[in-house]
């Protein structure tokens, strides 16, 4: 698969990780939990499908281009932190704090990858 595809995908889970954020402060503000079947388990579903498609590529480029301050670990630590974000951001009683920690460092990580690929190109 190539580079491309990885930024566009990188980009994709930048939205849904937006997109949670922005599910999980409406939750808030509404004091209503998400619908499982209609609302949580389709996006839980999608963003999986997303970061199983992520991963190893990603995982693939950073091992072959070894950029700075970035690692497959990380990686796989933002997969597995955006599948929990997306699962949480329909319950309201979650930690703001913790939530916010965590949509936080999948955004860094994201960018970070994006930032690296785009040094790599020029």
């Amino acid at each position: 698969m190539s580079e491309a595809s990885l930024v566009e995908l990188t980009k994709k889970l930048i939205e849904l990780n937006q997109f949670a954020f922005q599910t999980y402060n409406q939750g808030r503000e509404s004091g209503k939990q998400g619908d499982f079947y209609k609302e949580v388990k389709p996006f839980v579903d999608q963003v999986k499908q997303y970061c199983e498609t992520w991963l190893p590529i990603a995982i693939n480029w950073v091992n072959k281009i070894q950029p700075k301050h970035l690692h497959s670990a990380q990686l796989k630590n933002t997969s597995e932190n955006l599948q929990m974000v997306s699962v949480k951001a329909y319950f309201p009683d979650t930690s703001l704090k913790k939530f916010k920690s965590h949509i936080q460092s999948v955004d860094y990580v994201l960018k970070r990858l994006l930032d690296e690929m785009e040094k790599n190109n020029n």
